[in-house]
């Protein structure tokens, strides 16, 4: 049975680098495109990034058989490790990655990894 989990990464985005583009890298690691029939076929999943001054937090809530959540957060971090994006309009954004680790969820991560548990 699936179950929710919490990764956040610490991030310190370049100048004009989309708050989007750490999200759309965990996409295409952990489903291999931005778009696909769902459900995501590792780990369905949400991504949110927020900046504060020169850094930015990415939380991912995702969700996994328990045995699959290591290799689920291997995948966010070895996408997140990259450091760039290029969307498909062709804008690059980069970032540099300054640490994750698994974080314990808000009220609305919880209700949200409830919902991805579901399908």
């Amino acid at each position: 049975m699936r179950e929710y989990f919490v990764h956040e990464a610490v991030l310190a985005m370049d100048p004009g680098a989309d708050l989007r583009a750490p999200g759309g890298a965990v996409t295409l690691a952990l489903c291999g495109a931005w778009d696909h029939v769902p459900p995501c076929p590792l780990a369905a999943h949400h991504c949110r990034t927020r900046l504060r001054g020169p850094v930015a937090r990415t939380r991912v809530v995702f969700t996994a058989e328990p045995e699959q959540e290591l290799r689920v957060r291997r995948l966010v971090d070895e996408a997140l490790s990259a450091g760039t994006l290029t969307d498909p309009q062709g804008v690059t954004s980069t970032w540099r990655l300054r640490g994750s680790k698994a974080a314990a969820p808000t009220a609305r991560e919880r209700a949200r990894g409830r919902r991805l548990a579901k399908g």
